[in-house]
């Protein structure tokens, strides 16, 4: 499954290896065909070169634009070596972009060269494509040599006036005097059914609108669709392939064509030589390939014509001594039917008749026991009342003699409840005085409380006060001593700067005056200090 699925996956991306037959045909849009001619519906983007061929339908003829592409290869010197007919078509795609093919298919293939068919939209580009793959090389991967490409215009199959004249002058059992066995009818293959039918028959082809497109071309003598002649043998519709589709689902037919002159037969041919088939349908244009030639079988000849004639009388016969048959048959099958079923009514009577009389009989003995039933539960019901009467006495009894005892019960309860009742206001009368009692201590203990909580905030508030004051005065004494220390380092540096200038006066008194001045420092240091401990000292209140 998984390779099934990969395989139309490379052919809906144009891909194909050398596994493929060659002479399957490589689409542009990505489809995959055998050489002959199939009647795909291919999508149409350039309509400029189309011809009208009948406007009510939207029907055109567009030239078939054909271009045939020789490849040659080189000597393959390694064994097993190949060459990639789908690498080849790569590059020849590469060398015509942006432009793109149609269609590219191999033509043929063999060891020397390999030959193309290719198809493009217009013969405008076909002039195009030709300059720019003619002459050229391609190099593929794995081979040293280029590989020469040659392009040329390709002939378009179609039958010529020398190819029905030699053919009609040569053929034995023809009689240029008779109708269809002279040039005069044109076999249409692979026509697209839709594009020829009405709005009341959409499925189907129109003879009535193949005849007015082909009137045109000159009179018509007959026109033959065989696929609308549904007592057409097979292999007279399509050849031995009854109903052709198309990819796209669509029926496709075969047409003959007669006319009444051989003018107008040659018109017809040399106006769809090298066509195609053109179709425009809301914005869209789509072209179809079909097969044009002249009749070889005689199929419009009077002969054929009466041999089909009497063909169809016979058929039809058959098919009415058929449809007779299935009657006298649908009949007897009736009869037999009806036999069978009254039959089955006498059995189905006869049953429902012993039927009834084995209900009538259930019934009788039902109303019977009925009856004995209705007795039996009579008399349990007289039973079942002088029970419940006796019963409902003795409950009477029993509810007078209940009602005494709870009048007793009640007034003994309500003496019980009085005496009970000043015992619990006695009670209570005791419970609210301790109550009260224990409220007005709780009160006293909860003012002491307070007065104790006051006491103790008062206390902290003067603390905090006393260690702000201390705080405080601490930081004074620190900026106190530290002015001190400025002022005597500022005298110490004026002092100094009149020893430098005394200097000139000796080392001896510089020494003396320093040594002096040192010890008059400490000792002033000293008093400062002894100063400052004393005012550390926290004050008794």
């Amino acid at each position: 499954m998984l390779f099934i699925v990969l395989y139309f996956f490379k052919i809906n991306n144009g891909i194909a290896d050398d596994l493929l037959d060659p002479k399957l045909v490589f689409r542009q849009n990505c489809e995959v065909r055998p050489t002959e001619m199939a009647s795909t519906t291919q999508l149409c983007s350039d309509t400029s070169e189309a011809i009208e061929l009948f406007e009510p339908q939207k029907l055109y003829l567009k030239p078939i634009a054909k271009l045939s592409i020789s490849v040659t290869l080189p000597q393959l010197k390694s064994p097993g070596k190949s060459i990639s007919n789908w690498e080849v078509m790569e590059k020849l795609k590469n060398m015509v972009h942006p432009d793109q093919f149609i269609i590219l298919r191999v033509k043929q293939s063999s060891l020397d060269f390999i030959r193309f068919e290719a198809e493009v939209e217009t013969k405008a580009l076909l002039k195009v494509l030709i300059l720019r793959l003619d002459g050229k090389s391609i190099k593929l991967s794995g081979f040293s040599e280029m590989l020469k490409v040659r392009a040329a215009e390709a002939k378009v199959p179609h039958p010529t006036r020398h190819d029905w004249d030699s053919f009609f002058r040569d053929a034995k059992d023809m009689n240029e005097c008779n109708p269809g066995e002279r040039p005069d009818t044109i076999h249409l293959e692979n026509l697209p059914g839709k594009w020829f039918s009405t709005k009341k028959d959409p499925d189907k082809p129109s003879e009535f609108i193949v005849r007015k497109i082909f009137e045109q071309y000159g009179e018509l003598r007959n026109v033959d669709i065989p696929i609308l002649d549904s007592y057409r043998h097979e292999n007279q519709i399509t050849g031995g392939k009854f109903g052709n589709f198309s990819f796209g689902g669509s029926i496709t037919f075969n047409a003959y064509i007669q006319f009444t002159e051989y003018i107008g037969f040659v018109k017809a041919m040399d106006s769809l030589k090298g066509m195609k088939l053109m179709r425009k349908d809301e914005g869209k244009a789509h072209t179809v390939d079909f097969k044009v030639d002249f009749d070889k079988t005689k199929h419009m000849s009077a002969k054929a014509i009466r041999r089909r004639i009497k063909e169809r009388e016979r058929l039809i016969q058959l098919e009415k001594e058929r449809e007779e048959l299935k009657k006298r048959e649908r009949e007897a099958e009736e009869h037999r039917l009806e036999d069978e079923r009254r039959k089955k009514e006498e059995v189905e009577r006869e049953k429902q008749r012993r039927k009834i009389e084995k209900t009538m009989r259930r019934m009788s003995r039902q109303e019977k026991r009925e009856e004995r039933r209705r007795v039996r539960r009579e008399e349990r019901k007289r039973i079942q009342a002088e029970f419940e009467l006796q019963r409902k006495i003795a409950m009477e009894e029993r509810k007078l003699l209940l009602a005494q005892r709870q009048l007793q019960s009640i007034r003994l309860l309500t003496e019980l409840f009085n005496r009970l009742k000043k015992v619990r206001q006695q009670e209570e009368v005791q419970r609210k005085v301790a109550e009260i009692q224990s409220e007005r201590i709780k009160q006293i203990e909860k003012e002491r409380k307070k007065k104790q909580e006051e006491e103790r905030k008062k206390k902290k508030q003067e603390e905090r006060k006393a260690r702000e004051l201390r705080r405080r005065e601490s930081k004074l004494k620190k900026k106190l001593l530290k002015n001190m220390e400025d002022r005597n380092e500022k005298r110490k540096i004026e002092e100094m700067e009149e020893l430098r200038k005394k200097v000139v006066a000796g080392k001896a008194r510089l020494k003396s005056a320093v040594i002096s001045t040192h010890k008059k420092k400490q000792t002033e240091m000293k008093a400062v200090r002894s100063k400052v401990v004393s005012s550390t000292v926290p004050h008794k209140r």
